[in-house]
């Protein structure tokens, strides 16, 4: 060091120029700022994570009592669903019972509605539903019996009813039964009783009809009794005669002559009869067959009755032809019993005729007409 001091000094070389250098305090501040930054920063950020951890652990023990509080809930939601569903099955009870009561009370309301139009109905009203259930019943009478007498009995009665009613807005019904009953009372209609009644008899009769090949005597008229004198007893006491004998009395001979000779004769037309047969069948007929012949007559007019009762014309006009072809073909048709059946038949089977029963159509539309205008 000190050789360094004693040598001369080297020329001088000329140095750059230096800024002169801060203070040390100037450097110590210019340094602190981001340290303090940093703390700060530092700081922050700590302060930040404790706020975050915080709410983490809030949000976590919120999410914990809502997840207990939600499953609190699913339970009580169940128990409400079991009581809700035992509820809608009650109610489905008790709705069932009130249908069935709710039913019984509109059952009961119709009813009392109807007897409320039943009596509110006025007298107009009932008369003419009582003609017009008079009329349907008189007219199905008609149709049952095939007579009209039924049906103009009802028209004849309701126009009496009408006519003491006297009320103007009927007049238009009383005209209709009027001209239904000039109808009815001109239509010509098959007296079915009288018919029945004439077919019964022709039934009974059937046993008296004499056959063709009947053996016996015809029906004759029966002999005139001849007159015989009386004589007076002792006493005073008047008595008959005696047959006279051919020496009593000249005048008794004739008579008693006349008498044997239709002895004679009666004997020798019993013994021989001489007729005409055109059918050999009936020649033939045995007593057996006879009796058979007769029931089937009688089951042949009776079929013939039951078809004009069932309203069966065609087939009563076709029994009534068998049994007119019976009677000619087998019984005598010279007795006047048999002719008398044969014109019995045959005026039958011409009155035998389809003739449908009148209808009181004018005088129910009027009633209809009648109950509709109210």
């Amino acid at each position: 060091m000190s050789d360094n001091t004693s040598l001369s000094p080297p020329e001088a070389v000329p140095m750059p120029a230096v800024a002169p250098l801060a203070p040390p305090t100037a450097l110590r501040s210019a340094l602190a700022w981001p340290v303090w930054l940093a703390l700060g920063t530092a700081l922050l950020a700590l302060l930040l994570v404790g706020l975050l951890w915080q709410k983490l652990s809030f949000t976590q023990q919120e999410l914990a009592r809502r997840s207990q509080d939600s499953a609190t809930q699913a339970e009580q939601a169940r128990n409400l669903a079991a009581q809700t569903e035992a509820q809608t099955q009650e109610l489905q009870a008790r709705l069932a019972v009130a249908e069935v009561k709710l039913s019984e009370v509109t059952l009961q309301r119709s009813q009392l509605e109807e007897l409320m139009l039943t009596l509110s109905r006025s007298r107009d009203d009932t008369l003419v539903q009582d003609i017009e259930s008079a009329l349907r019943l008189a007219q199905q009478q008609a149709q049952l019996t095939g007579s009209a007498q039924p049906l103009l009995s009802a028209l004849q009665a309701a126009d009496q009813r009408i006519a003491r009613a006297a009320q103007p807005r009927l007049n238009p019904v009383q005209r209709a039964l009027a001209r239904d009953i000039q109808r009815i009372q001109g239509a010509v209609l098959t007296d079915v009783p009288a018919l029945v009644q004439r077919l019964d008899e022709l039934a009974r009769q059937v046993e008296q009809w004499p056959l063709l090949n009947d053996v016996g005597p015809r029906s004759a008229p029966p002999a005139k009794p001849v007159p015989q004198p009386a004589r007076t007893t002792r006493g005073g006491t008047a008595t008959a005669a005696p047959t006279a004998m051919p020496a009593a009395s000249g005048s008794a001979w004739p008579t008693w002559w006349e008498r044997i000779w239709g002895d004679v004769t009666r004997s020798g037309r019993e013994l021989v009869r001489v007729s005409r047969i055109d059918h050999p069948d009936a020649a033939l007929l045995a007593p057996e067959q006879a009796f058979f012949l007769r029931e089937n007559l009688k089951l042949q007019l009776l079929n013939a009755r039951l078809g004009l009762l069932a309203r069966q014309t065609a087939s009563a006009q076709a029994d009534v032809r068998a049994v007119e072809a019976l009677l000619t073909r087998y019984f005598d048709s010279t007795a006047p019993s048999v002719r008398g059946a044969q014109a019995a038949l045959t005026q039958l089977r011409a009155e035998l005729v389809p003739v449908e029963p009148p209808r009181p159509d004018e005088s129910l539309a009027a009633l209809a007409a009648a109950a509709g205008g109210r």
